[in-house]
């Protein structure tokens, strides 16, 4: 197959991807729209002028676009962006235009990534247009990805009603119920633990863009992407986790056994947030451990997200420790902290109970072996590994169903059997991914002199 053979249905995947992210873009507008919320597509253009709702996101997503860049762009770039706001605050402090939600920054770094769209129009032809496109779509994807969260977390909301938390708790009895434990460590460490605890949950996404400049660093000199790197993992998990939520829809511990908000309140968390404490089953998280009892599907309120089974926090932060490992030791380091600051995060907060975090592991490594094998013409390593790490998931989701009682009442049992489970799903990446890895050539031996035999 020649060059332009290959080329043509490269193309034809990209167009045929730009056309269903967008067609998908529309349809959350709609469904948002039709609960009476803006969707994606309207909280975005609101931030070509509004204060962005994540400053640190946009200029994130400014980052990735640059590695198409030479140093001198990349510099002009920046100073664009920073003039913009600069701009931006002198036009709000003028007009006396407070900042109450969200960040006094970040619009500049928007104007620039659309500034990068418009030049790549009009200024770049042939493979410099499409490789300037292509990293203007990444950024623009990486800050599209939080909008179209944002919506899919108000769906879940409107379209499910009753949640399953009782199941999820009661299977939570397995493992000890960490999410109890941990949120008592969180509390003991009083306000300076919690808020470093949720700027690392909430900065997840920025975190993720510093591995992949690591892994993007070659792409202004060698004109091209690599064939894999996270940013695709972390856009494709965030594409398919929702899914998930409609399918299993949970809440969370400080929701379902806790007062909410309210629990956070005297350390700054969530002031906005109404309160849901009205629905909880009892004001328990996490001083009391839930009983043990036959498990009911509970109605919950129209606000509070359905967004637990699976973790994607965890999912997220497991493909950054993934990503991280081929990396310089500071980065690898890095990657580990987040990935257990997160997982203490998510457990400590009362936003996940453990069987969650399983899911979320046994979730990423599913879509990253999914991922690779695509890019190896659908690999027959591969491919078992993904139709094995698809059944445990759904192995994992029906048991928490179904099962919960008998493994609240047998932990000792159900216990070590999840935890096996993921474990042999991670055996199987590791030990698929190595087969995958270019193995290093042998040593050339030294010829043997005669004169010397």
């Amino acid at each position: 197959m020649t060059l332009s053979e290959r080329r043509g249905p490269r193309a034809g995947l990209w167009v045929t991807a730009g056309v269903v992210g967008l067609a998908f873009l529309v349809a959350l507008e709609l469904a948002a729209r039709h609960y009476g919320e803006p969707g994606p597509i309207t909280n975005q253009a609101r931030e070509a002028i509004f204060a962005p709702k994540s400053g640190f996101l946009l200029y994130a997503g400014m980052a990735l676009m640059m590695v198409v860049l030479t140093w001198r762009q990349r510099f002009m770039a920046a100073g664009a962006a920073i003039g913009i706001d600069i701009a931006f605050s002198a036009v709000r402090w003028a007009v006396d235009a407070r900042v109450t939600d969200g960040h006094p920054f970040g619009n500049g770094a928007l104007w620039v990534i659309l500034g990068g769209a418009v030049v790549a129009v009009t200024r770049r032809t042939g493979r410099e247009r499409v490789l300037l496109l292509k990293g203007v779509g990444m950024g623009l994807l990486l800050v599209a990805g939080r909008k179209t969260g944002d919506t899919w977390l108000l769906i879940t909301s409107k379209t499910r009603p009753g949640v399953l938390d009782q199941y999820v708790a009661t299977a939570d009895h397995a493992l000890g119920n960490p999410s109890w434990l941990l949120g008592r460590m969180v509390a003991a460490t009083g306000q300076i633990g919690s808020n470093l605890l949720n700027i690392v949950y909430g900065q997840l996404a920025v975190a993720a863009v510093v591995v992949a400049l690591y892994q993007l660093r070659h792409v202004a000199a060698e004109r091209r992407f690599p064939r894999h790197h996270l940013v695709r993992t972390f856009l494709v998990i965030g594409l398919l986790g929702p899914t998930i939520y409609m399918i299993f829809p949970v809440v969370g511990p400080v929701f379902a056994y806790g007062t909410g908000v309210e629990h956070w309140s005297s350390v700054g968390l969530w002031p906005e947030a109404p309160p849901s404490g009205q629905w909880a089953v009892a004001d328990l998280w996490p001083r009391t451990l839930p009983p043990i009892s036959t498990p009911h599907p509970m109605p919950f309120d129209e606000i509070t997200p359905r967004n637990c089974m699976p973790s994607l926090h965890t999912a997220w932060a497991t493909a950054i420790f993934i990503h991280s490992r081929k990396g310089p030791r500071v980065l690898r380091l890095a990657g580990t902290f987040w990935l257990v600051a997160t997982l203490g995060a998510t457990l400590g907060f009362g936003y996940h109970y453990g069987v969650d975090l399983i899911a979320g592991v046994v979730f990423t490594l599913t879509v990253e072996a999914a991922l690779r094998t695509f890019d190896r013409g659908w690999d027959r390593s591969g491919l078992r590994l993904v139709a094995y790490g698809t059944t445990v998931f759904a192995a994992l989701l029906v048991s928490y169903r179904y099962l919960p009682l008998e493994m609240a009442r047998h932990p000792w049992l159900y216990g070590p059997l999840l935890i096996l489970a993921m474990t042999s799903v991670i055996y199987g990446y590791v030990r698929t991914a190595a087969l995958w890895e270019p193995r290093a050539a042998p040593a050339r031996q030294p010829e043997r002199q005669p004169e010397l035999v």
